[in-house]
């Protein structure tokens, strides 16, 4: 039988545990979540009457980190339904329990005794088959079992999680030394398919992958700025986007990290490494103690690296003097090497830029990517088996564009090597192995597929889930079908074609909505059916606003009436194409984003998808459909209770959600706000998206796909759209809207009522697009939208006028 994992128990309830115990309530497991029994009653539970004895006092620490689970932000959970799947327990009244589970992973305090003391008591609750693993960041996975049956051992490994977990995509695998390679297999499989994560394989070493080597180039960055008397700032400003990490940087991401947690984990590795050099590096800061010892330990105490301080006009940051302990104003930093590196282009082109640059600044970047390369390269294969692992390791835990061995092969690994030699470095046997072969990159490509080397020399092909489908590799192997520059249709396999967007921000305008046209058409003759999706940072930001804010200063009102007319023709072919077509939305989905995805057949969401219809924001109405299927959905979500049911109640609730311009936090409130349906289907694993999209189309198409019938649609009427308008009223005399969102709302109204007829008229579809578009016109001529729109392309926030 093949396992599965339906049931687990998260063992410590701390910030980590309460937090891994969300995303497999996320992932649809239920879960038990337990804690220590409190020995002291609170002053509340006293107040009770509550004994020391009773349930909500014994399993108090679990029921509270559910209670704060349901009020985190950013929320652990996707909704916060699914903190129903997770019981609160405690550690003696619920050992029991773990004989039924599929899974034990542990998370209490970072102590070697501690953790071994709960295994011994776990093992006596334990059925052989169950998985049993540590949320370690840093203690021996082998350690922690010694004395633990070899049964026991097998199917013990470290899965540690990188935090926040539903955010952080890295989940480091650590088997033990015994492990079972099944259970290995499966978790990786589990890991991946199931909580959505990028599973790298690790070795049981300090610290294992990610946080070995982003610790050592975090303390490498501070000793080079107090070697070349960088300010703070100025370190963040060279170690953030322009080299390829994340726009924290460096030090505001240790004040997000805590710097208690970042001592810590560098004292680890300072404890259990034997390399006197390395042992060295990983010394802490006696600037990073004294910061502990001050409680200045980052966004958790108000005050790390940077402070944030309310003044009279307003919020202002500071920034730490680390020489003189004292806080002054953040300045702008503008550096001329760093502005050289932006214009040049791409990441290759700023690395190469910044690091061959002669500047301090050049020769800053220079020497820390310098020494984390050798790094990388010289704990080979120590902490892992290969390259990918650690690249993978960094870009998914640390969030670089590159990791080490794709930053090295970006500046050139031979002119670099030159340069460190000449510098007195000491390159890894191996790398000087691979450039005497004339090998001079780590990774290679051929025909779309990518390998890397060896440490023996060998040239391997990347492994990774047969689910991780990357159109850059169709486009490789053949031309694109048909493209323009704002989209182009790619042959993905299968007789199935796949609708890439590759405008600036995916932003809709003529050229997509014609490539949507000429795509249906093209599917329709030659293929089973078509996926909407694409591989840029988010699915689509909305309709080209710059060009419609243009056009309406122009009084060209015949061509965006042309635009949303055609916009709103190519929703109707997308949803009565006689060929089914699958749309696989994630990241931000906005505005003529979603228009784009309403009319598909089915809808594949990643989980974390940010939908909305958000086009009030710029004082306007959805006008390419996106209003017309919003009300279609609330029709039928209230004839799904009752054909004959009142239609108001949800129609109100379509009125709120584009009104207020709500945006799903994840593909589950997404649903809820009615732009997933029933039968439409998320993937937890955002890599693993167009690939559950294709099967989608491939599903729908063995089953005999035909395109769903015209249907006229029941509406509310004009009393319906009175009770829509004293809504928007009774908000206006409350002070929370202005007059011209009060405008928006009564032509929003106007739409989603049907008009002025009768309650339960049954109109067509062609119908409410005409009152849709002839809404949208209306607002775009008004000089109040045109000042939203203006705003939103200057400022990039909307601005309530």
């Amino acid at each position: 039988m093949e396992r599965s994992i339906q049931k687990a128990a998260v063992l410590g309830a701390g910030v980590m545990g309460a937090a891994i115990a969300a995303h497999l309530a996320n992932a649809g497991i239920q879960t038990y979540l337990l804690d220590i029994v409190p020995t002291k009653l609170t002053d509340q539970e006293e107040k009770k009457g509550l004994t020391l004895e009773h349930p909500a006092v014994r399993n108090r620490i679990a029921i509270e980190a559910k209670e704060r689970l349901l009020k985190a932000k950013p929320a652990p959970l996707f909704v916060k339904r699914n903190g129903e799947w997770i019981i609160p327990g405690n550690l003696e009244d619920d050992l029991f329990r773990l004989k039924e589970m599929d899974w034990i992973v542990e998370a209490v305090v970072e102590n070697l005794d501690i953790k071994q003391k709960l295994w011994e008591k776990v093992e006596q609750n334990w059925t052989e088959g169950t998985i049993v693993s540590s949320n370690t960041s840093g203690v021996s996975i082998n350690k922690m079992i010694e004395g633990r049956s070899e049964a026991f051992r097998r199917h013990f490994l470290g899965t540690h999680f990188f935090n926040p977990p539903r955010y952080m995509k890295l989940l480091e695998i650590i088997p033990g030394n015994d492990t079972d390679e099944n259970v290995l297999s499966f978790m990786k499989r589990f890991g991946e398919r199931v909580l959505g994560k990028g599973v790298v394989v690790a070795k049981d070493t300090p610290n294992f992958i990610a946080n070995r080597i982003g610790t050592y180039g975090l303390l490498i960055t501070f000793e080079e700025m107090k070697k070349e008397g960088f300010s703070v700032e100025e370190v963040d400003a060279m170690t953030g986007t322009v080299i390829g990490r994340p726009k924290s940087a460096t030090f505001r991401t240790l004040d997000m990290v805590g710097i208690d947690t970042f001592v810590h984990v560098a004292a680890n590795v300072h404890k259990n490494v034997a390399d006197e050099q390395e042992k060295a590096a990983f010394v802490v800061p006696e600037t990073m103690s004294k910061m502990v010892e001050k409680r200045w330990l980052g966004d958790k105490t108000g005050q790390g690296f940077y402070q944030k301080k309310k003044t009279e006009s307003g919020r202002e940051i500071l920034s730490l003097n680390y020489r003189e302990f004292t806080y002054t104003p953040m300045k702008k930093v503008k550096l001329a090497a760093i502005e050289q590196a932006k214009a040049a282009g791409g990441l290759e082109k700023r690395l190469k830029t910044l690091v061959y640059s002669p500047s301090k600044e050049g020769r800053f970047v220079w020497n820390v990517l310098k020494k984390v390369l050798l790094y990388s390269a010289a704990k080979l294969p120590e902490i892992a088996d290969d390259i990918v692992s650690v690249d993978r390791a960094m870009r998914w835990g640390f969030n670089w564009e590159l990791g080490p061995f794709e930053t090295w092969d970006a500046i050139g690994v031979q002119e670099s090597v030159a340069r460190m030699k000449q510098e007195g470095e000491i390159i890894p046997h191996w790398v000087e192995e691979m450039l005497a072969k004339g090998k001079t990159s780590f990774y290679e490509k051929e025909n779309g597929v990518a390998y890397y080397h060896t440490l023996t020399g060998e040239l391997k092909e990347e492994e990774r889930a047969r689910e991780w489908l990357r159109l850059v590799e169709y486009k490789k192997k053949a031309k694109p079908i048909l493209s323009n520059p704002g989209a182009s249709l790619i042959d993905i396999g299968d007789e199935v074609a796949c609708l890439e967007f590759h405008s600036p921000n995916n932003a809709i305008g003529f050229d997509i909505i014609e490539m949507l046209y000429k795509s249906l058409a093209e599917v329709e003759k030659n293929y089973r059916g078509m996926v909407i999706g694409n591989e840029a940072k988010n699915f689509c930001v909305g309709a080209n606003l710059m060009m419609v804010l243009m056009e309406a200063q122009d009084d060209n009102w015949d061509d965006i009436n042309y635009l949303i007319h055609r916009f709103q023709q190519a929703s109707l072919a997308i949803k009565y194409s006689r060929k089914p077509i699958v749309a696989a939305p994630f990241g931000m989905t906005l505005g003529g984003g979603v228009e784009v995805c309403l009319p598909a057949d089915k809808i594949q969401a990643a989980a974390e998808v940010y939908m909305g219809l958000v086009e009030v924001g710029v004082g306007l109405i959805p006008g390419g459909g996106g209003t017309k299927e919003t009300l279609i959905r609330a029709t039928k979500a209230a004839e799904e209770v009752d054909p004959k049911a009142d239609l108001q109640p949800f129609v109100n609730k379509a009125f709120e959600t584009i009104a207020l311009a709500k945006v799903s936090t994840s593909a589950e409130e997404a649903r809820e706000l009615g732009f997933l349906r029933r039968g439409d289907a998320v993937s937890m694993n955002r890599d693993h998206l167009l690939y559950d999209a294709k099967q989608a189309v491939l599903a729908l198409d063995m089953a005999g796909y035909t395109p769903p019938r015209q249907e006229k649609i029941r509406v509310v009427g004009a009393d319906g759209k009175a009770v829509l308008e004293l809504a928007a009223y009774t908000m206006r005399q409350g002070g929370y809207i202005s007059d011209h969102d009060m405008k928006i709302a009564s032509k929003l109204a106007h739409v989603l009522a049907g008009g002025d007829v009768n309650r339960n008229t049954y109109v067509t579809e062609q119908y409410l697009l005409d009152l849709e578009r002839e809404a949208f016109l209306s607002l775009c001529g008004e000089p109040k939208s045109q000042e939203r729109m203006h705003h939103m392309l200057v400022k990039g926030k909307p601005l309530r006028n």
